[in-house]
């Protein structure tokens, strides 16, 4: 009987004992997170958060939508709270006066960009947007150097947007008035301009080599799903590496484009001329040969392929995008068309070319333009920061290493700084019939790390917008009318059709 009894308890416990270890590890494994991630004393609040994963799942499981799913923690939790996105602690800061505070005054404390599994494995500290430290401060510096020896400011390169903005209204015109999808014909357009500086040319809109290049860097943008994925894949980054998925397409596309611009840069080698620098290639060949030793500067090569591509998918995505979101909302509010119309035609008239020259005497226009940027909200979190000191704000403790996010979102639509919102209206930026410039106006950001490129955008939104508005009136084909968007790198409109119908 004593022996039946111990053999049954024996039995027993070779089943539980696999169990109970798999059951102790979990348990281990729940606590060394919560010790690991537990919120310090005042720090901000924020809603519950699930072991390893935190607010995630809190969220759309494609992120599509996690800037609008966070204005509901807003109004609970007020304007600093605290979420924590995979392993990452992250607060999201609200309202300009903390916003400011942050960019502006406090600045020295955010400028850093987080360190993300994602990050590592795509620009590890290269680049211009997402570097930090040194290698931002070099690339940044000569960056906005080399943009303005090449005419930023100056005529030439608004020469070279009004030549631009010709050919794609040549290329708009061919479709005769029928519905095209205008995505594809403005990313062509303004990424010639970015091109004829970092590439030193402009490429036809057929050509194969250009075509391979923006239908790449697009599937990198907003490939299906895939931010879901790389969402997870900062949460469980040792495993996602083996695992295969959508993330691994992004990487070999963006792998791909890393090779179409060494490519460019070989055929540079080949004439490259020191005395003669053509373009931004050329001149960071230039800067290269005076730092030999790479080990003490970000002048190399690795750099050059991600400055170049952070300049292209800067200079393209975002004002393509922004002119996607105008086209669209002039066929949709053909009320504010006719207005700008008729400001365009009593300025300009037909004879002539739009020039930034223009802007002062066109206010209507230009609250247009204002308006989409403010309802487009194509950068809707701005580009992440990293808390590098412990710091403290409104009475909140944000510990060292913690992300920060700011929320533009509920900045461009805040009920105490406009009038209606939610809705497009070009008012918002007039005054007494003239221009008003708003403060809880932030597309490019401030301080430091605001978009280098914003004078550049500024000119490009206003001569490509003016000049297609000179020449066509657009309209939505017959119930196909939508305001939806897709968020990826940026907050654009889903693909639509449009129909631009000559003015006589």
């Amino acid at each position: 009987m004593l022996t039946t009894i111990v053999s049954l308890m024996a039995t027993i416990w070779a089943v539980l004992h696999p169990l109970t270890l798999m059951l102790a590890s979990v348990i281990f494994l729940i606590v060394a997170d919560y010790l690991k991630n537990r919120r310090p004393k005042n720090y901000p609040p924020g809603p519950w958060r699930l072991p390893f994963v935190g607010n995630l799942f809190q969220f759309d499981l494609d992120v599509s939508q996690l800037h609008v799913g966070i204005q509901k923690f807003v109004k609970k939790y007020g304007n600093l709270i605290s979420l924590d996105f995979g392993n990452i602690p992250s607060v999201v800061i609200t309202g300009m006066p903390l916003i400011k505070e942050v960019l502006t005054h406090m600045e020295q404390n955010f400028l850093k960009r987080p360190i993300m599994p994602l990050r590592e494995r795509v620009f590890n500290n290269t680049g211009l947007l997402m570097s930090s430290g040194q290698t931002w401060k070099e690339q940044r510096r000569f960056a906005l150097m080399t943009f303005k020896n090449f005419g930023l400011g100056k005529k030439s390169l608004e020469q070279r947007i009004q030549e631009e903005a010709l050919h794609l209204a040549d290329a708009i015109g061919e479709e005769e008035g029928h519905p095209f999808d205008p995505y594809l014909k403005i990313t062509n357009g303004v990424s010639n301009v970015i091109c004829s500086i970092t590439f030193g040319k402009r490429f036809e809109y057929d050509d194969g080599q250009f075509q391979e290049l923006l239908k790449l860097s697009n599937e990198v943008i907003y490939f299906k799903s895939v931010m879901c994925v790389l969402s997870i894949h900062n949460v469980f980054p040792s495993i996602m590496k083996y695992l295969p998925g959508s993330h691994q397409t992004v990487f070999r596309k963006w792998e791909k484009l890393k090779l179409f611009v060494s490519q460019m840069m070989d055929s540079h080698w080949k004439d490259w001329n020191p005395e003669e620098p053509r373009d931004f290639i050329d001149t960071f060949f230039t800067e290269m040969a005076k730092h030999p030793d790479k080990t003490t500067t970000s002048f190399n090569e690795e750099n050059l392929i991600c400055s170049t591509l952070d300049l292209f998918f800067a200079g393209t995505e975002t004002t393509s995008a922004t002119l996607c979101w105008a086209l669209l909302y002039m066929s949709v509010h053909q009320e504010v068309q006719e207005k700008v119309h008729a400001e365009i035609d009593q300025v300009i008239g037909h004879g002539r070319q739009p020039g930034t020259a223009d802007r002062e005497s066109m206010p209507y226009t230009n609250a247009v333009i204002h308006e989409v940027q403010r309802m487009g909200n194509i950068i809707p979190l701005n580009a992440p920061r990293e808390v590098t000191a412990d710091s403290t704000l409104a009475g909140f403790h944000l510990p060292k290493g913690t992300m920060i996010l700011t929320n533009l979102t509920a900045l461009h639509r805040d009920p105490k700084e406009w009038a209606t919102p939610d809705a497009f209206n070009p008012e918002h930026f007039l005054e007494n019939g003239q221009f008003k410039k708003r403060e809880s106006f932030l597309p490019f950001s401030i301080g430091k790390r605001a978009c280098l490129g914003e004078q550049l955008a500024r000119s490009e939104l206003f001569i490509f917008f003016t000049s297609l508005m000179q020449k066509f009136t657009f309209k939505p084909p017959v119930n196909e009318k939508s305001l939806k968007f897709r968020m990826s790198l940026t907050l654009s409109p889903v693909s639509y059709r449009i129909c631009a119908v000559p003015r006589l």
